[in-house]
């Protein structure tokens, strides 16, 4: 359900509110809708977003994986830096910050392979993630002040 609003924001403006890290961000949400605070979830998407758009923007800029490379091209090991780097980098930032959510190691390879690599992508993103925590806690205090009244 969250994610289809965020669906019908793709196509009403035709931005990428929707991407591959969002869905196991959703279902973590969904599975364990108590257990998620809202740091670790933002913050998460946040250190995979910052770190993607820095380590792509220094390493691999203007590539994408959008095809195949020739092995041992140049073009190929810039965009292998780029992921392997990226990754590093959230890792060690949302260690750091207490904000580890797996899925954002997803959204700063999506950046840092060249998918969605510029700044306004990263903050629709990241838009798109504090929406979907949004609406997901709307909900479920919704859900707990509504089951009980009878």
């Amino acid at each position: 359900m969250h994610v289809a609003l965020l669906g019908s924001i793709v196509w009403m403006t035709g931005h990428p509110f929707i991407f591959p890290s969002l869905g196991p961000t959703a279902f973590a949400l969904a599975l364990h809708p108590h257990e998620h605070t809202a740091w670790p979830v933002i913050g998460g998407h946040f250190w995979g977003i910052v770190s993607g758009l820095t380590v792509y923007t220094c390493v691999a800029s203007g590539l994408a994986v959008t095809g195949e490379y020739a092995p041992f091209s140049e073009a190929g090991l810039w965009l292998a830096l780029s992921g392997s780097l990226s990754v590093a980098l959230t890792a060690i930032a949302m260690l750091a910050t207490r904000s580890a959510h797996a899925p954002a190691c997803a959204t700063t390879l999506i950046i840092s392979l060249g998918l969605l690599p510029t700044l306004t992508e990263g903050a629709i993103i990241l838009m798109s993630v504090t929406l979907l925590y949004g609406v997901h806690t709307a909900f479920f205090a919704w859900f707990e002040r509504t089951r009980f009244v009878t």
